[in-house]
């Protein structure tokens, strides 16, 4: 079973990162007032996440995290939500949720190039970019970070 929609308003806007990082549909609600995310959660059929006692007693559906901690918040959301994934999957840009679909070195061009190991993509590391907003992923350290990150907060051991 696929994890249902989210939608993360700003007091949880680092949770929303690292959900799209294991490929969840997670829109962040920036700026909104209260009724414009309770119709936006309403109209995409998306559950809320929020710190915001009332904002999550209004909402159906909502999910009310407590804490400010982000492991916190990632154990609480899994205990809700057991079809959570929690691997890394280059599916959604962790900037705007945009899809991520796989590009050719040949096709990145002008300061898109930059930071892109190039050595490693030549010896076939594979490179993402974000339909909607053209940042490029791929493999690397910081994903390795990421990994160990959700694999301690799963496991209860992460701070």
């Amino acid at each position: 079973m696929a994890p249902p929609k989210l939608l993360a308003d700003e007091m949880v806007g680092r949770l929303a990162r690292y959900l799209r990082a294991v490929g969840c549909d997670t829109v962040y609600a920036r700026g909104l007032p209260d009724t414009e995310i309770r119709e936006l959660a309403r109209r995409e059929g998306r559950v809320l996440l929020t710190r915001d006692r009332e904002l999550a007693r209004r909402t159906p559906g909502a999910v009310r995290l407590e804490s400010s901690a982000l492991a916190a918040q990632w154990r609480a959301l899994a205990a809700r939500v057991p079809e959570l994934p929690r691997e890394i999957a280059f599916v959604r840009c962790t900037l705007c949720n945009g899809p991520l679909v796989p590009v050719a070195a040949s096709e990145v061009s002008g300061p898109a190039r930059e930071g892109v190991p190039w050595g490693r993509v030549e010896q076939g590391l594979a490179l993402f970019r974000c339909v909607s907003c053209g940042h490029l992923y791929w493999e690397g350290s910081h994903t390795a970070q990421l990994r160990r990150a959700i694999r301690s907060w799963s496991e209860g051991s992460g701070p």
